[in-house]
């Protein structure tokens, strides 16, 4: 008899894994919303609005670290293009907050006020619906699919992989971030999207809404660590592995490896697209600097770091690099390329399982 499927999904998560996700949501859907709302802000105990809002960031980076990890971890696949999707996903929604501005802006106009700057008389076609939030999620969910799912097509059909696919999607990052910084393209150019006023008819600044959003970053990130350990424990994680491992065996005992790493890496692009679409909100700017080829990298260090191929390893490299990035960038602005240079070559010589990795040994080493 067949298994159902919501048992099967359930049952993918250990005990312990559930316990720890119990806790983190007790803490960051009641704990920390609590104590931001509810306490004065002079208590010891007041969880501030920096807090919340780089609380919200961290989950959002989390999200796109395992998304790569499910690329890299499992299926082998080194992705340095990865801000892209999660740049589309920010101006697909950024998009919908533009919109709601409405004539709070700076020139007065139902157009965006770089609009009304580069003179233009009327938005383009492609913002048509996008004062919709509906039509902003659809967007966020379908424009990075597609632009994955093509690109992925032709380079996974020309069985392009390694090296070779790494700079490819360096090159797709780097014309993307050029696309975007053209004044033409209606996209805001070099400064993007930003002065955010209201999300559903809610002042997007207020305590209330950071709060929704830092929970609703908290639910994705969740929701994503299920699906991904679900699918890494499933016949079609197994055959994942079995591609990173000996793709030419899989394809000699009758599997196609085409349509495994499209839809993981289809999937992996939307799961970044729908961070993107909590960041924006939440930072308050998108810009073509999100598509960065530096980012693109950043985000592979961030799995290496926490351990790629565990889930939650690339979740606690992406809290330490941008913990660290946070401070050092205030502290020491100058050296922080540095340290994050340094970081990225102490993991690869002596930690190349990651954080989680040596805390596996040192529990070894302490049961032995």
């Amino acid at each position: 008899m067949r298994t159902p499927f919501v048992i099967r999904f359930l049952s993918a998560m250990p005990r312990s894994g559930w316990i720890a996700m119990a806790l983190f949501a007790l803490i960051t859907l009641v704990v920390m919303p609590a104590l931001h709302l509810f306490m004065p802000t002079d208590s010891p105990f007041y969880v501030s609005n920096y807090v919340i809002t780089l609380g919200g960031k961290l989950m959002c980076y989390a999200i796109v670290a395992v998304a790569m990890d499910l690329i890299w971890g499992y299926a082998g696949i080194l992705s340095l293009g990865h801000g892209v999707f999660f740049s589309l996903g920010g101006y697909a929604f950024g998009m919908y907050l533009m919109r709601q501005i409405g004539t709070d802006g700076s020139y007065h106009s139902h157009l965006p006020d770089f609009m009304v700057f580069l003179d233009w008389k009327e938005l383009p076609w492609y913002w048509a619906g996008t004062d919709s939030i509906l039509w902003s999620i659809v967007l966020v969910l379908v424009v990075p699919a597609l632009v994955a799912y093509i690109f992925g097509y032709f380079a996974f059909r020309s069985r392009i992989k390694g090296v070779y696919f790494s700079i490819i999607t360096q090159a797709l990052t780097f014309a993307a971030m050029l696309f975007f910084f053209r004044n033409e393209t209606g996209f805001g150019g070099n400064n993007g999207f930003t002065d955010f006023k209201r999300i559903l008819g809610y002042d997007i600044t207020s305590p209330e809404t950071r709060v929704i959003l830092f929970g609703l970053s908290a639910l994705v990130l969740m929701l994503t660590l299920l699906l991904g350990r679900y699918l890494v424990t499933s016949k079609f994680g197994r055959v994942l592995a079995a591609i990173r491992d000996a793709e030419s065996r899989v394809m000699f005992i009758g599997y196609n490896p085409l349509h495994f790493k499209l839809f993981v890496w289809t999937l992996s692009a939307v799961l970044c697209a729908v961070a993107g679409a909590l960041y924006v909100p939440q930072v308050g700017i998108i810009n073509p600097s999100e598509m960065s080829p530096a980012n693109g990298i950043e985000i592979a260090i961030w799995v290496a770091v926490g351990g790629r191929g565990t889930l939650i390893g690339p979740i606690i490299g992406a809290a330490i690099v941008n913990l660290s990035k946070s401070y050092f960038t205030v502290a020491f602005p100058e050296y922080w390329l540095f340290f994050l240079g340094a970081l990225f070559v102490m993991v690869t010589l002596w930690l190349p399982e990651g954080v989680v990795g040596l805390w596996k040994r040192w529990t070894k080493k302490g049961q032995a």
